[in-house]
């Protein structure tokens, strides 16, 4: 594999294994998930990718000023600068071209990059999604204000150097918190939305939905999540954390009946939505917390056989881990894109009466430390439990962290 350099890796700090080849960026997150995970179970050798260059199916970029001239890009590590950026090793290269053109459609229509510092300007950031299997094409103009002078002819000289993009949306993002889309919507062009298709599935993708980045990988690791399920049509299945709703959908075709919970409202509607663009009759979706959902349950002699888990970075909380215990299906399929929190969550779990059976890493972020791990469990009998008692203040954690955004 001919390994090639990024001529922002110094300033960006997005890609922080660059410096090493991708075989030896494979053998460092191997090693990194068997000295957190190995004392559980034997750890499989994490499935890389072939290609791993310009996987990202989402790309986002910040826009700014410097010496007058337009820039965007991405914010430098730990600080609000943008580093101009032409194109990305990692993201998908239309979506680079796409998001340099409205870098210079700016500037002929006569528009400004907003500034937090004199809270002038119009656009904040551009985020474009496409699916490579349809390829539908999605760009959001996330502005500091509703207005939008000339849009109609912004969106045409758009249209006209990129005729492929499908929808475009503008998102009004007026007071700024941190997050990069605001809440009100207005689609300038299309449906508002595009589809990909998934594991043989149709998904519906709006501008605020969650999924994954890395279509390839993802497709490998619900597989792999799948193979370890083992459904064969009579298993009922709890799918937390759902989001949009993929990984239960798919599990749906297998299982007697799937429940999705998902906290967010408008991820549960594009699961309703994604469910019945496939036909899918026999999964239920609720908006609430997972932990509260799983305690109702139990205390109502509701039994899962499978409970599919895909919490945030911060990994579970301890009231769903608590709640977990208390609901004792027979296997938990554990997503984690985050080996550390998923160490302190099998460490609960195991002195809770599960066993680890298979731990199976997946590259989903090449060239970055991340990395996904699937894990199953499965209750012990009755007899070989082993209970520890353990102290809360051994377990740190965000009590609030199932709310934090997944993106």
């Amino acid at each position: 594999m001919n390994e090639l350099k990024c001529p922002y890796r110094k300033k960006c700090g997005g890609c922080q294994l660059q410096n090493l080849s991708y075989e030896r960026q494979l053998s460092f997150k191997q090693v990194k998930v068997i000295k957190l995970l190995g004392k559980y179970c034997h750890v499989d050798e994490i499935i890389g990718m072939e290609n791993p260059y310009h996987y990202r199916n989402k790309v986002q970029a910040a826009f700014s000023e410097k010496r007058g001239e337009i820039i965007s890009g991405v914010y430098q590590s730990s600080t609000k600068t943008v580093t101009a950026v032409e194109s990305c090793l990692i993201q998908d290269k239309i979506a680079d071209e796409i998001i340099l053109s409205i870098r210079k459609l700016l500037k002929s229509f006569k528009l400004r990059p907003y500034n937090s510092d004199t809270n002038k300007g119009f656009l904040r950031h551009v985020l474009v999604k496409r699916s490579f299997v349809t390829n539908q094409i999605m760009v959001v103009l996330v502005t500091a204000t509703e207005e939008f002078k000339a849009k109609e002819k912004f969106v045409n000289a758009l249209l006209n150097r990129h005729p492929k993009i499908t929808t475009v949306v503008q998102n009004v993002n007026a007071d700024y918190n941190g997050l990069m889309l605001g809440e009100k919507n207005k689609v300038l062009f299309g449906d508002g939305y595009i589809e990909d298709i998934l594991c043989g599935l149709r998904f519906r993708i709006s501008p605020k939905a969650f999924y994954q980045i890395n279509p390839t990988q993802t497709e490998v690791l619900y597989n792999k999540a799948l193979e370890f399920a083992r459904l064969n049509g009579k298993q009922t299945v709890l799918d937390a954390y759902c989001g949009t709703g993929t990984i239960g959908i798919i599990a749906a075709q297998k299982a007697k009946s799937v429940v999705g919970v998902e906290i967010n409202a408008d991820a549960v509607k594009d699961a309703l939505i994604n469910a019945e663009l496939n036909g899918i009759n026999n999964i239920d979706f609720y908006e609430a917390d997972a932990g509260d959902y799983m305690v109702e349950a139990a205390t109502m002699g509701e039994k899962f056989d499978l409970v599919i888990m895909d919490p945030p970075r911060a990994g579970a909380s301890l009231e769903f881990l608590r709640s977990l215990v208390k609901l004792s299906p027979k296997k938990v399929v554990y997503v984690s894109c985050n080996p550390k929190t998923l160490a302190r969550d099998l460490s609960f779990l195991t002195r809770k009466g599960y066993k680890v059976q298979k731990i199976q890493p997946v590259d989903m972020f090449p060239h970055t430390e991340h990395v996904e791990t699937v894990v199953l469990l499965s209750r012990q009998k009755v007899d070989e439990h082993i209970y520890f008692d353990v102290n809360v203040g051994d377990l740190p954690r965000n009590k609030k962290c199932y709310e934090q955004n997944r993106s």
